[in-house]
């Protein structure tokens, strides 16, 4: 047993259901989800040490088909040291609103178009500097979109090519000595840098043949990332970027079995842990992809593996707490039951565990002030 009675701080009920992942900031936790019967989103506030509800803002929405996987509030909002930035879409219109932190109050919204998909919406926003970027990599006419945090006007647009619908949120690459870089997965272009400032594109590896739905990972100056279809990874590639415009990407090598599909892999002390959609647990060193370990655990999985203290958190989608030590052994530290299902990715902060299930908030010491543990 990880968990007992008094590991839980709180808990409390959400509004809705979704799989949108809790995120924390100052103190307070934000989570997004949507009325099953109206379509509704509703965002939230939360106080991370009691779990006092501390705000709730109701947003536009209607049901429509989407994957029995998927939910109507699947995208994660993002945060910069003010505002919170969540981003959803019905087939009319992919929407992004900015609210305060402080009280939900709305600072703007935008209207980005329609949104063409046969299995709904799920990437989410990022903060870069000024700026809020969102992939709008849809069936439809695509686009990467950056926004300016203050106002919600567009501040850049960057065509994409359409080859299915992709779910991944980019990242930011950054390198000592060299700028910054975009770096987004689809299957239309593969692994690819874009300019954070400009929009402007700066290379690809058109490696994949399958949608992308688990996130890239930048790791230095490397790149993780996977592509997938029927509900398993297909394919993924760990990459180096390059660090100037006269240099190009490289595949430093290829994952070719238990791939991830949905979870996005996490990485520790030079090594790559991947999470296999199915149940397999996989440890490679990161610079050269040699296979350290590699163990079946209960369950499938959609939540991404987190790290907390040298402990790494997998959370299945039926709802089992799976922790595991890091190093070369496997080492199973022990499982808990929260009782309903998730597919959302845990957040942490103040050595405080959030995990979101469908319809509910959890919040676990995870690690005491004086000494790593449970």
């Amino acid at each position: 047993m990880v968990f007992s009675a008094n590991s839980f701080l709180w808990t409390a009920e959400l509004a809705g259901i979704g799989h949108s992942s809790p995120v924390i900031a100052n103190g307070r936790v934000f989570t997004a989800s949507a009325n099953q019967e109206t379509g509704e989103q509703v965002v939230e506030a939360w106080d991370l040490f009691s779990g006092r509800k501390l705000w709730s803002r109701t947003l536009p929405g209607h049901i429509f088909p989407k994957h029995a996987f998927n939910s109507f509030a699947s995208s994660t909002p993002a945060l910069d040291g003010e505002r919170l930035y969540y981003a959803w879409a019905v087939p009319e219109s992919l929407h992004i609103v900015a609210l305060n932190q402080s009280d939900g109050a709305v600072v703007w919204q935008a209207d980005l178009g329609p949104f063409v998909s046969q299995h709904g919406f799920g990437a989410s926003p990022i903060v870069f500097e000024d700026l809020v970027i969102l992939p709008n990599e849809q069936d439809g006419e695509g686009s990467v979109v950056a926004l300016d945090a203050t106002t919600g006007k567009i501040r850049w647009k960057t065509p994409r090519r359409t080859q299915k619908t992709a779910y991944s949120t980019p990242c930011l690459l950054e390198v000592d000595g060299a700028s910054p870089q975009l770096i987004l997965t689809s299957w239309a272009h593969g692994i690819a840098s874009i300019d954070p400032e400009t929009g402007q594109p700066l290379w690809e590896l058109n490696l994949f043949h399958n949608r992308t739905v688990g996130s890239p990972l930048a790791v230095g100056d490397l790149i993780a990332a996977s592509s997938g279809e029927g509900g398993i990874g297909r394919e993924m590639f760990v990459v180096r970027s390059p660090h100037s415009s006269r240099e190009k990407p490289e595949v430093v090598y290829e994952v070719k079995s238990n791939i991830p599909y949905v979870p996005t892999p996490v990485a520790y002390e030079g090594r790559l842990y991947l999470l296999y959609d199915k149940g397999v647990v996989s440890c490679v060193e990161l610079n050269s992809g040699k296979l350290v370990l590699r163990q079946r655990l209960p369950g499938e999985y959609f939540s991404s593996p987190v790290i907390l203290g040298a402990k790494i958190y997998c959370i299945s989608r039926s709802g089992t707490v799976v922790v595991l030590a890091t190093g070369d052994q496997f080492h199973l530290l022990g499982t808990s039951e929260l009782g309903e299902g998730t597919h959302s990715t845990p957040a942490v902060a103040d050595g405080i565990l959030v995990i979101r299930t469908f319809r509910n908030l959890f919040a676990v010491r995870a690690i005491s002030r004086s000494q790593p543990g449970i």
